[in-house]
């Protein structure tokens, strides 16, 4: 009877202790101390994309440094894996009793901040976003209607059968056009090639798909936008940004120059000055 009740014992614990792991469809570091700031990494990348960045705030800033679930050595999750992201990140805030809150997102990061910010019930006191638009697909899709798109698609097919030496082809010529920095331009490809393929697919479908442009119209903490011009230039870069942004009432905009997606790798010195002046006015 006694090792019955202690294999059951074992049995809960184990349960519970995976329950808790699960918590959350990601994973975070916490190095710092001081007012926090969530780090949202860009789609297929892992909190070491924020290195050189916490090294910096942390000094002055509890970071809490996030990867999402599929990406890196994080367990993947059944889709719809944006909204589980967000509904996850709102959790974390509330359950970590987090207040005062500076959103800190790259891209895919950055929209998540923007998607947390249209509602007014979170503890956000400020939104810090690095080359992110509230609807991605407007950009690359002609013609965009955000109810069309689906999982199901010849398109999304095509990506889950490709081969791995395609896909490695594939991922990097899509990184040698996301940094112009040649050894980030490794890190970006194996972080790709590093995502699981049905969260790399289905989950670039939930960005796709979602289309705040009209919703921003609410958000009403301090923003900050930090973008790139490459590669179509700043003129270009300006149109895009100023059609996307139409409905959100007051933001500070600011172009770095001859920088591709990833400002923080093409240009550190400039994306550390624009962030702790951001941070500290």
């Amino acid at each position: 009877m006694k090792t019955i009740r202690r294999i059951l014992t074992l049995s809960i614990l184990l349960i519970t202790l995976c329950g808790t792991a699960q918590q959350y469809p990601f994973e975070v570091e916490v190095k710092g101390k001081g007012q926090p700031i969530l780090l949202f990494p860009g789609f297929t990348c892992t909190g070491e994309v924020w290195e050189a960045t916490v090294a910096a705030l942390s000094k002055d800033y509890e970071c809490h440094v996030f990867t999402f679930a599929g990406f890196g050595e994080v367990p993947v999750v059944e889709k719809p894996w944006f909204p589980k992201i967000k509904e996850g990140v709102e959790s974390y805030i509330k359950n970590q009793n987090l207040k005062n809150v500076v959103v800190l997102g790259h891209s895919l990061g950055g929209t998540l901040g923007l998607w947390l910010a249209t509602e007014n019930d979170h503890a956000l006191s400020k939104l810090i976003i690095i080359d992110a638009l509230p609807a991605t697909g407007a950009l690359m899709i002609p013609n965009y209607d955000s109810e069309a798109l689906a999982y199901e698609s010849p398109w999304n097919k095509q990506m889950l059968s490709m081969e791995a030496k395609a896909f490695e082809a594939m991922a990097e010529q899509m990184a040698s056009g996301m940094t112009l920095n040649k050894e980030k331009q490794v890190l970006v490809k194996n972080w790709m090639l590093k995502a699981d393929r049905e969260t790399y697919v289905y989950g670039y479908t939930d960005l796709l798909k979602l289309d705040l442009r009209a919703d921003i119209v609410k958000i009403n903490i301090p923003v900050t936008i930090l973008a790139a011009t490459e590669p179509y230039g700043l003129e270009m870069a300006k149109s895009t940004y100023a059609k996307q942004y139409a409905n959100l009432e007051d933001y500070d905009l600011e172009f770095a120059e001859g920088t591709a997606h990833f400002v923080m790798y093409d240009n550190p010195s400039w994306f550390q000055e624009k962030l702790f002046h951001s941070l500290e006015n």
